[in-house]
Formats: structure tokens, sequence, C-alpha cells
């Protein structure tokens, strides 16, 4: 049988203090799913205090019982003014009906219409289709979409009552998804799950086991994205060309013009300016910025002033020149990209650099992580969106028998699978996985492998199943501990921008409970404090 695509969410592991928290990625089994194990003990309570809990799994079929007493597998009554058994909360303006054949791979809950919905009763059978009760609040601070309307309706259990949520408009109930819904109603957003109430999207919660595999809503990589620097409505070059050259002449710069320009206009935008600027005055724009800025701030304005491949082509060159070579850049430039990204930043770095990427990752990488990124860059994934049940389950085996059914690994195979295989079919293998071995693939990469080479897979797995919420993750590291990696920070701000940064900001907001443009101004200085945060939005 053959079905579009399912949406789930992984968890990471827990870091030690005083490393970040780490996000899970909520959700559930449906019944009888969940891996073998877990004591049906030290339930899941409300957010606040999750109760430590053993390493291992509840019992076969067992939803974790709600404070409030309701038995193993069963499921808490409608709240007053829920919905029907089976039925789905009305979306504020709907999304166009998206069926599944009969006989389908079993899509994940969600309202009909999302990518990876399924229609009401169909899977599993007797599950409500809202899945959570209603919790009415919103996200801290965090205003809604205007561009993007429709959000899903509330509803995740243990969300703080009305006003928990400081400054959220009227009318922005919490998500029904418990992840945390992205901006409202944005086109291919995932709709509410089946799930153990989690803190949120990619929370771990006290005493909540980070490599319990779970089902839950997505967002990855192959889904619709939204960036915080759009177009500018009431553009003119010739207008902005003069408000930066008068910014610079004379005596002193007004920096504050400059982020009041460049920081509100997209990267094509920018590179019109650099035209009308040489037009208008007879100068080059760039040079005029390098003579006038210095420091973090001008290494920002000089990554926005180039076109988007060719400055990670940049990064990947800068990760490999010199001594040693930054395997972080390179994983989370190339472990997260679609074919069509990759091929346009080879081309970009054979335009720059006069030698093939491929050449250069080969000299300056070696063992298993050589092999993995040189699989990327070929740029053979499959891109189809139907997902074949039986090539699942197969693909599941396969990897069980690569890793923990044998003494040592058989890399080869997890790197051919993570790499050829599409978006689609491995979410639906990685649930197949889990429900094969009573693990997730996470945990499984973690045991086998090591170094770069589990970086790097546990980056494309991450980029599968929720991309922003990854990078969300990556951007607090750069903030987190002693010092800023203000080059990491930059280069992951910058690229990120006019991609997916909105479904980023919200997936830093649930996971550290503050927003990302306050973690900024907190953690970083002046000028460069203040373009990054123009870039982001409040």
């Amino acid at each position: 049988a053959t079905t579009k695509e399912d949406a789930i969410l992984l968890p990471t592991k827990h870091n030690k203090k005083p490393e970040p928290p780490i996000m899970s990625y909520p959700g559930q089994f449906p019944p009888g799913a969940y891996p073998p194990g877990y004591p049906a003990a030290g339930a899941y309570p409300p957010q606040q205090g999750y109760p430590p809990q053993p390493h291992g799994a509840f019992p076969p079929g067992a939803y974790p019982p709600q404070q409030g007493g309701f038995p193993p597998g069963s499921y808490p009554p409608p709240q007053q003014g829920g919905f029907p058994p089976g039925a789905y909360p009305p979306q504020q303006q709907g999304y166009p009906p998206q069926g599944f054949p009969p006989g389908a791979y079993p899509p994940q809950g969600g309202a009909p219409g999302y990518p990876g919905g399924a229609p009401p009763g169909a899977y599993p059978p007797g599950a409500p289709a809202a899945g959570y009760p209603g919790a009415p609040g919103g996200y801290p601070g965090y205003p809604p979409q205007a561009a993007y309307p429709g959000a899903p309706a509330p509803g995740f259990p243990g969300a703080p009552p009305a006003g928990a949520y400081p400054g959220a408009p009227a009318g922005y109930g919490a998500p029904a998804a418990p992840y945390g819904a992205p901006a409202p109603g944005y086109p291919g957003a995932p709709a509410p799950g089946y799930g153990a109430p989690a803190p949120g999207y990619g929370a771990t919660a006290p005493g909540r086991d980070p490599g319990a595999f779970a089902y839950g809503a997505a967002a990855p990589a192959d889904l619709p994205a939204h960036g915080t620097v759009v177009p500018y409505a009431n553009f003119n070059a010739q207008e902005d060309a003069s408000v930066l050259r008068k910014a610079m002449k004379g005596f002193g710069t007004d920096e504050k013009a400059i982020i009041a320009v460049l920081g509100h206009r997209s990267t094509l935008q920018r590179l019109e300016i650099i035209k009308a600027y040489k037009g208008s005055f007879g100068k080059d724009l760039i040079k005029d910025l390098k003579s006038e800025l210095s420091g973090n701030f001008e290494d920002v304005v000089m990554a926005m002033m180039t076109d988007p491949i060719q400055y990670e082509a940049q990064c990947l060159h800068k990760a490999m020149k010199g001594a040693g070579t930054d395997d972080t850049t390179l994983i989370e430039i190339l472990c997260c990209k679609t074919n069509g990204e990759l091929n346009k930043i080879k081309a970009a770095y054979t335009e720059l650099y006069k030698r093939e990427l491929e050449g250069d990752i080969y000299k300056e990488t070696s063992g298993h992580f050589r092999k993995l990124l040189i699989s990327i860059l070929q740029a053979i994934r499959d891109d189809s969106r139907v997902v074949d049940a039986a090539k699942a389950r197969a693909d599941a085996e396969a990897l069980r028998a690569a890793g923990v059914g044998r003494i040592g690994t058989d890399e080869s195979k997890f790197n051919e699978v993570l790499v050829t295989r599409s978006f689609a079919h491995l979410r639906a293998v990685f649930r197949e996985y889990a429900q094969m071995t009573g693990s997730d693939i996470l945990r499984t990469i973690e045991h086998e492998m090591s170094g770069s080479t589990a970086k790097a897979m546990k980056a494309v797995v991450h980029s599968v199943v929720d991309r922003p919420a990854y990078f969300a993750e990556r951007i607090h590291k750069t903030m987190h501990g002693m010092g800023t990696d203000e080059e990491s920070l930059m280069r992951l701000i910058v690229s990120r921008c006019e991609v997916d940064m909105v479904e980023i900001k919200q997936a830093y907001l649930i996971n550290y409970q503050k927003t990302l443009a306050k973690a900024i101004a907190d953690d970083c200085k002046g000028d460069f404090k203040r373009v990054l945060v123009a870039l982001v939005g409040e």
C-alpha cells in the first residue's frame, strides 16, 4: 500500500548541566505500539514537576495514566465543550481536503487537509481526533503572523490557564500539536496528534526519558516554511541607496540607519541596492561599508550583502581552510540540504574557488564521516512523497540488522538509507524501527557510532523529522555557556532568516522559554546585536 508521508518528531538526548536543555519531540505511539518495558507507574503529570521515571518504557498498549486517574490505555473524556469522538475541531479558515486511499500507510493524527492528517477515525481506531483537552492561553509574547491565517485549534493537556503566557494576543490560544504550532495556519502545518502530554515543541520535561521515541506532528524538511526577512513591500532601490550614502558620508557613521535599511530587505533587494548605489554615486557600496564598519557588525553586514548560496559556499571553504577542519560547519550546512540546494552550492563553490567541493571534502575529512558527506554531495535523494509500507519495514529491518542486531555496526547501510531515501519514506522507516526495536533511531546512532559521523547522521535524522527544532538547538548552543560563538550564530541567523526562521523562533520559544530576539539581546552587544534582532524580528 502507498501513502503520503507521515510526520514525526524525535527527541534528542539530555545534556548535563550547564549544557542547554535537549529537545524532545513529543507525541506518542498509537495504542499497542509503545515500546515495551515502560512501567505504568510514574505517569506523566501536568507540565510542571515531572517526577523522575525509570529508564525504560511503558507496557505495550498502556497509555501513561494522567493525573486525575485515567486508567492505562484509556483516553480522558472530552472537556466541556469538547469535540465528539472521531471529530476534529473546526479550523479558522480550513485547509483544502487531502484524503488518503483505503489501505494506505497509517498517517499520524491530524486535522483533515494537513499533510499527514488522517481522516476522522482512520488511525488508530477509537482514538479521539483532537487528542488533548483544550487549553486556553498562547505563546509568551509571540504575535500571530497575519500573513498565515487559520491557526490550528487549541488544546494539549497540562497547558497553563489563560494568562499564563504573558503578552499573548487575544484569541491566540495554545496550539493543538504538543510541540507548539507554527505561525497560525502556515501552509502544510501539522495538526494535533496523539501523545503523552509533554512540555511543548522539543522541550524535555524533568524526569522524562529523552530517548523515548514518540509519534507526533512534525515540521520536516519537505514541508513549507517561512522566513522572518521577506521582500520589503515599498521597495525603492534608489531611495535606499541614498539613505545608505547619507549614513556613511561625512564625519562618523549612522549604523542605525544602515540596519534600518539592510535589516529589512531581502537578499535580492540588497543586491539591487548595490547596483543603484554604484549607478547613483559611482562608488562601490561593499567597499564603502567595509571602510565604515568593523568587527562582528561588519562581518554580518558583509554576509547579508552576499548571495545566500555563495555565502554558504564561502563558509564551507573557510571551514576547511588552514590547519584543522570545522566539522560542525560542514554538518550544519550539508546535512540539511535538498538535492537542488546541494547542486547550487557545489556550482557556487566551483565558480568561487576553481575546484570541486567534493575534492576538498575528500582531502579534509576521513573515515565514515567522509563517506557520508561524499554520499550527500551526490544529491540523489528520492524526492517522492508516497510511502510503500513494505519497503519502509524492510529498511527498518535492515537498519536493525546493521546496528543493534549484530556485533559491530555496518555504517554503510545507515549511510545508504539516510542519504538516498525520501523524507516521507524515512519518517515511516523511523516509526517502523521504533516499533520493531523498542528504541528510536537517534538512540541507536548514539550507541553505535561516535564523533562527527554520529553528529552528521543525527543531523540528517533531525532534518527529516523537524528541521526548525534542529536549528533552534544549534542557535542556542552558540550562545550557551561561557562566551558566544559569534561566527556560528551569524551564519545560522543569516542563512535561515529568509528560509524558516518563523518556525525556528517558535521552536526556540517553547524549548528555552525565551524568545530568540531576547536571547540574542541578552548575549550580544551593540550594532551586532541590533542587526541580528532585526533579522529574526522582535
